[in-house]
């Protein structure tokens, strides 16, 4: 196996630039779906779409076998919503679902439902109350389904194990997109694609 030139390794960096620029769109077209929603209070980007990447060595040939490290690749889009009320989840689901299919027809960007992880969380002390499902119904009858409290809130999904992190509201790591006060916040398309070199 060939080790990586200089100018596969710039065009690597270019494709993960280019995915996390249209995840950032992704992230756009969701929020500007589910401001219409009463019950939507804010929405924020968050992980690493909404901040610059960084080098790694990736999970694939050449560059693993080489360790040669890239910028890091965006694997879905992390969107932190809070929310009045828990009692319509599925309206937002269909949201997400409409807006990436909006965003395919209109500028051929295609971004999967369940690429776009929504975390809802209530209040100012920021509760996580768990991830909106991307099941059709509620429950599914799947595995994922037998989760402790999964669908206690119907479409509000629970993962074995996991726990939501406060950091991932730091200042530093979150692109606040969207508050019911005040409207529109800012586009995370707006903010270029970048990577930071330590």
């Amino acid at each position: 196996m060939r080790r990586p030139t200089r100018r596969a390794i710039a065009a690597q960096d270019s494709q993960m630039l280019d995915r996390q620029a249209q995840f950032r769109l992704a992230a756009d077209a969701v929020t500007a779906a589910l401001v219409g929603i009463p019950e939507v209070a804010a929405v924020a980007l968050i992980g690493s779409v909404a901040r610059p990447l960084w080098r790694e060595v990736p999970r694939f040939q050449p560059f693993r076998y080489w360790d040669v490290p890239v910028w890091h690749e965006c694997k879905d889009v992390d969107l932190a919503v809070w929310l009045n009320r828990l009692d319509r989840l599925q309206t937002l689901n269909r949201a997400r679902s409409m807006a990436l299919h909006r965003l395919f027809a209109e500028k051929q960007i295609g971004v999967a439902h369940h690429q776009v992880e929504i975390f809802i969380l209530q209040g100012e002390a920021n509760a996580y109350r768990g991830r909106l499902c991307s099941f059709s119904q509620c429950p599914k009858g799947k595995r994922e389904c037998l989760v402790p409290g999964c669908g206690q809130d119907l479409f509000l999904q629970q993962h074995a194990g996991f726990t939501f992190w406060p950091d991932a509201l730091a200042p530093d790591r979150i692109l606040h997109l969207y508050d019911r006060r005040r409207g529109i916040l800012r586009r995370a398309s707006e903010t270029p694609a970048a990577g930071e070199d330590d």
